[in-house]
């Protein structure tokens, strides 16, 4: 009897590779500072919904991201090695997601002949696939859209007259709660009920996606909310936030306020005593051309600054403080049932 051949071992997923350019007015070091600070991505980047540095040294880092691909969230963890010196950033995915097998790539900003007011950038990715063909195809028109998006940014913001430190900003407020975690997170996490429970929220739609370790274990939530300003106007926003049970909801306004560029932020939940301490957390990045339209001509940034942290840290703020009291009526009447 003949011994059949052994079945030969499947072959290597085969890489693929794409590289994204564009030609920017202006400083390679301005540019490359810009995709240097990841926690300023949301803000900068359409697709990013946020963004942790988990380790960091001088010229490395692990990241975590989280990033609108097609319809979905999807989160991933990326090393990265930041060269100041030739102004290239290498990064790599540390376990991609399915069907990704593998992902890396890099970012190049060479100095123009100049050697000052222009910069040649570069965006490279290389990346495998596991299954059938169509699904490099998919990542190929993801990376495609999402690269375009991200060049796009950091161009705008290269470009732009205003240094990024005027127009990017972050602020928080702190509460403290006479409650556990759990009481407070819930008050925050049902976004559905706020209509009836916050006189600043006018309607509220909310749809809410269970975790998966696609989504680095956070639940999504894509809210759409209109709110009632001081002058009685309402103002429509869209949302998607990354909920961590009793610890923490981390948000982006992907229609942020007029004269916005980007909004995000989170509530983060701590124990403090008997209580739990809740911190309201803003970060910020002004429309330059729109400010005119809205606060005139030539208009003071730093007025500005403040006129918009007293709007969005006032309705944080008054959500906080309804919460508390919420909190507390609540913990007031079961103690009473008890009794």
């Amino acid at each position: 009897m003949t011994t059949p051949p052994p079945t030969p071992p499947p072959a290597p997923p085969l890489r693929r590779t794409a590289e994204h350019t564009a030609d920017l007015r202006a400083p390679a070091d301005r540019a490359f500072r810009l995709i240097a600070d990841v926690t300023r991505w949301p803000l900068l980047f359409p697709p990013c919904v946020a963004a942790d540095v988990l380790e960091s040294d001088l010229d490395s880092e692990r990241i975590r991201l989280w990033a609108v691909v097609g319809e979905e969230v999807r989160s991933w963890t990326s090393l990265r090695t930041l060269d100041r010196e030739r102004l290239r950033i290498d990064f790599r995915q540390e376990t991609p997601s399915p069907p990704v097998t593998w992902m890396g790539g890099h970012w190049e900003f060479a100095r123009g002949a100049d050697g000052e007011s222009t910069t040649r950038l570069v965006l490279g990715h290389e990346w495998a696939t596991a299954g059938a063909p169509e699904q490099s195809e998919l990542i190929a028109r993801a990376l495609d859209g999402n690269s375009g998006q991200e060049i796009g940014a950091v161009r705008s913001w290269a470009e732009g007259p205003e240094p990024l430190e005027e127009l990017v900003f972050s602020f928080e407020d702190r509460v403290e709660v006479a409650g556990p975690p759990e009481a407070v997170y819930d008050v925050l996490y049902r976004a559905d009920l706020w209509p009836d429970r916050l006189p600043h929220v006018a309607a509220v739609e909310l749809d809410t996606a269970a975790a998966t370790p696609v989504t680095g274990g956070a639940e999504v939530q894509w809210l759409t909310m209109d709110t009632r300003a001081d002058d009685g106007s309402e103002h429509r926003t869209r949302s998607v936030r990354l909920c961590f049970p009793h610890r923490r909801i981390v948000y982006k306004q992907t229609t942020p306020p007029a004269g916005l560029l980007g909004h995000s932020g989170e509530w983060i939940l701590r124990p403090h005593g008997a209580g739990t301490a809740v911190t309201a957390v803003h970060r910020v990045a002004l429309d330059a051309a729109a400010l005119p339209r809205l606060f005139g001509p030539e208009p003071d940034l730093a007025a500005v600054r403040a006129r918009v942290r007293a709007a969005l840290g006032g309705n944080s703020l008054r959500t906080l403080e309804w919460a508390r009291s919420f909190v507390a009526d609540a913990s007031a009447a079961a103690s009473g049932a008890s009794r």
